[in-house]
């Protein structure tokens, strides 16, 4: 089933479009509406979704706006506007469709079709990744493979000082001031690594136990060997003074 968003400041337009969206509810799941943009990007950069109808005309902020706050943009973008002076910026934003106000029908269905092919192509490339990423993970014990803006990242486990947590999304910190932002949660990126060498330290931490410079025991963290310090969790200390 492809989840779907919309984000409208009119509660009329979301409406409209959600009753004629209700037309193709066999392959498609309106999962959330939003009025505030502000709280639509926090819920996408949070969460999954296969698809997005985007108004630009808000108050404050417009959707070309809105769409360079989000993290990452994995999901079909589909412009909703009753004004046509909009067409070839959205496609430079690579938006699938660009629909009028009022939306009709029969531009809706190509716009679902549109929605599905990109759907059932995006799932067919995830499926090869995953086999490609599961295959490469097993054979080389020295590093592990990631999905990260658009391409496959085969990533030297020696070079991760640590990975930090923010909901869906992690950001893996390289030696060199480098970092990689995947759209995995810890508990994925932990199950990727070595236990011998790399330990949760906190709920939103994992880090490479070869990286540390100091364990400071009064105040609870440890200090990395880039000068960033990470607290210990309290009921994880044990284990990891086991691990030390």
């Amino acid at each position: 089933m492809i989840k779907a968003v919309i984000v409208d400041d009119e509660p009329k337009a979301i409406q409209s479009l959600s009753w004629e969206l209700n037309t193709f509810k066999d392959v498609l799941s309106i999962v959330e509406t939003f009025t505030r943009p502000e709280v639509a990007i926090q819920y996408l950069n949070t969460n999954k979704v296969d698809c997005l109808f985007l108004d630009i005309n808000m108050p404050t902020m417009d959707g070309f706006q809105f769409l360079d706050k989000l993290e990452a943009k994995d999901f079909s973008v589909i412009i909703t506007t009753a004004y046509n002076e909009y067409a070839l910026k959205a496609i430079k934003n690579e938006a699938i469709d660009y629909l009028l106000k009022p939306i009709d029908s029969d531009d809706l269905a190509q716009t679902i079709k549109k929605i599905k092919k990109h759907y059932n192509n995006n799932l067919a490339i995830s499926k090869v990744e995953d086999a490609l990423i599961n295959f490469n993970n097993t054979q080389q014990k020295k590093k592990i493979t990631i999905n990260a803006d658009g391409k496959l990242i085969f990533l030297d486990i020696d070079d991760i000082l640590h990975i930090e947590s923010d909901g869906n999304y992690c950001t893996i910190f390289l030696e060199k001031d480098q970092k990689i932002v995947v759209t995995k949660k810890l508990k994925e990126m932990n199950a990727l690594l070595p236990n011998d060498s790399f330990f949760r330290i906190h709920n939103s931490f994992v880090i490479n136990l070869n990286k540390i410079k100091e364990f400071v025991k009064t105040d609870g963290y440890v200090l990395m060997t880039s000068n960033k310090k990470i607290p210990v969790a309290r009921q994880r200390k044990s284990d990891f003074l086991d691990k030390l």
